[in-house]
């Protein structure tokens, strides 16, 4: 893996960007996911479609560098779509890692976060890790690695990351490789977790 973390440091920073883009597309479904958990509760908390606004403004940079969008009051915009500090459900640690994704990106587009793409990438694969826990019930540690290391999902999650690097290294982004980068990432609606909304 370190070979893979690697090249995407060595990614020059709106190749990084576009990666981080592609990642925050397929984390996006479980944000939604939550709020509508919580909606079918009668707690109504969250905006999908204003994740969804925020996401694409960062698109929109992407394909046009003179964009004049103000990203220090977009994460402002993102905080305050955050779950409660006191809710601790899966559901909720899966949204809030879809928004501390977004906010890197963020951060990155407001000028330095060398470490911004990594984390991305390993907080993607590290929901995935917390999901198959969760589905598996495997108490043994040795044996969970072995799990997680075999299980389709991360298989999955690899290939994803691994053709997103591949569209994005030596990319001189015009719209059509962003928008095919884009579709990449938005998976058809399926989340990393292999959770779709339809």
């Amino acid at each position: 893996m370190s070979g893979f973390y690697q090249r995407l440091q060595e990614l020059e920073p709106r190749s990084q960007q576009a990666f981080m883009a592609a990642l925050c597309e397929r984390l996006l479904p479980n944000y939604a996911f939550y709020c509508q958990a919580l909606e079918a509760q009668g707690a109504g908390h969250g905006n999908p479609q204003a994740l969804r606004a925020i996401l694409d403004l960062v698109w929109e940079r992407l394909a046009v560098k003179e964009a004049k969008i103000d990203f220090a009051l977009q994460a402002e915009k993102l905080a305050a779509l955050a779950p409660p500090a006191e809710d601790d459900s899966f559901g909720a640690r899966r949204a809030a890692e879809a928004l501390a994704a977004l906010a890197a990106l963020l951060d990155t587009l407001q000028g330095e976060a060398p470490e911004a793409v990594l984390e991305v990438s390993k907080a993607s694969r590290g929901g995935v890790r917390a999901f198959i826990e969760l589905t598996e019930g495997e108490e043994d540690g040795q044996r969970l690695a072995e799990l997680v290391r075999g299980h389709p999902l991360m298989a999955d999650e690899n290939d994803f990351q691994d053709a997103v690097l591949e569209a994005v290294e030596g990319l001189r982004p015009g719209r059509e490789e962003l928008k095919a980068l884009r579709r990449l990432g938005r998976n058809d609606g399926v989340s990393n977790l292999g959770l779709s909304l339809d």
